[in-house]
């Protein structure tokens, strides 16, 4: 008995183990589970994202770009590489339009009821079948106060020549030839073609005081001195502010550019589930309010506000007034006019 039962001990136990390094051998060989993230550059804490892989052990890939129309060229010449994206209002349009996002499965999206209203249910989006809000914001005037005698307020400040050659803008077609348009009175939205020659005549103008175009980190010219002023993302002003006491924030006297920005999953994305995993993550009130912190952009998670600092939800130029909202404007998909923008966008900055 005492030889029949060691033996059946033995047998156990090797098979335990040949068992156990058949999984672990299973494992080694399992591809680890990832997410393909696309966004702009310095807006997703490195923590943030850190904290996602540790929590659900998934490896997150963070591209960026510098422009909706670049991130639309590479999704359109091979989106499925990607997981998720972030596309602001207009160009959520578009891809939706052009059938370039998957309807997101909002059962696995809890977090959504942290949206403020006035933020769900878009005209480009009815329903949130594709998009889900991410951060919204504007884009200001930046001025060095050491460095500028006029006293800016509003796009037309820009053009003076006090401004030769130190300007820094975004790299960003809509927003910089929305803002000559409004400097002319015009919607950021104009599509007639005379109304348009006349913006590339004075974008022309204004190239000359164009140092640096620059949608990555414009505030970092300011904050250097190597720019008098600019027109830059809202966020960017206010850390620009924070480290350069000379700079001042001006929410231009024409209107400024409006924007959301939104989690959108492109057709064929080869992670679906994950990336609807990392939209709630991200709707998280903690987790929306450390982003705020590192990138204040204004932020449509109201939950979240009760984890940010006070400071920051009454800037003015992060929340504007009624007032500065109202003359605000949101971009529009274009159509056919679009290619017109390119062309000028194009054209001016070559020359």
């Amino acid at each position: 008995m005492i030889k029949k039962s060691r033996i059946f001990k033995r047998l156990i136990s090797a098979g335990l183990i040949a068992f156990m390094l058949g999984s672990v051998m299973t494992g080694c060989g399992k591809k680890q589970s990832e997410l393909n993230v696309f966004n702009w550059s310095e807006y997703l804490p490195q923590s943030v994202i850190e904290k996602f892989e540790k929590k659900y052990n998934i490896k997150v890939n963070y591209t960026t770009y510098s422009s909706n129309e670049e991130m639309l060229a590479k999704i359109m010449a091979g989106g499925s590489q990607f997981d998720i994206s972030v596309a602001t209002d207009y160009m959520a349009d578009i891809m939706i339009k052009q059938k370039l996002a998957e309807e997101i499965n909002m059962d696995n999206i809890p977090n959504l009821k942290n949206i403020g209203e006035q933020f769900k249910n878009m005209s480009y989006d009815p329903g949130n079948k594709y998009t889900v809000p991410y951060m919204w914001g504007n884009a200001v005037i930046a001025v060095n106060t050491s460095k500028v005698k006029t006293n800016v307020t509003g796009y037309s400040d820009l053009w003076n020549s006090e401004f030769n050659n130190s300007l820094v803008v975004l790299d960003d077609e809509r927003a910089i030839l929305g803002a000559v348009l409004k400097k002319l009175g015009y919607s950021m939205n104009e599509t007639d073609p005379k109304k348009l020659e006349e913006a590339k005549q004075e974008f022309l103008k204004l190239k000359k005081n164009i140092k640096a175009y620059d949608s990555d980190s414009p505030k970092t010219s300011l904050i250097n001195g190597e720019a008098a002023a600019g027109i830059v993302w809202g966020a960017e002003a206010v850390l620009a502010e924070k480290e350069n006491k000379d700079i001042k924030a001006v929410l231009p006297k024409e209107g400024m550019y409006l924007w959301q920005d939104n989690f959108i999953i492109p057709k064929g994305a080869p992670n679906k589930e994950n990336a609807e995993l990392f939209i709630n993550f991200i709707l998280d009130p903690e987790i929306s309010a450390e982003i705020s912190k590192d990138f204040p952009y204004a932020n449509p998670n109201v939950e979240a506000h009760k984890y940010m600092d006070k400071e920051t939800l009454e800037n003015k130029t992060i929340y504007p007034g009624e007032e500065d909202m109202k003359k605000g404007e949101h971009l529009k998909d274009l159509g056919d006019a679009l290619k017109e923008y390119d062309k000028i966008w194009t054209e001016v900055k070559s020359q």
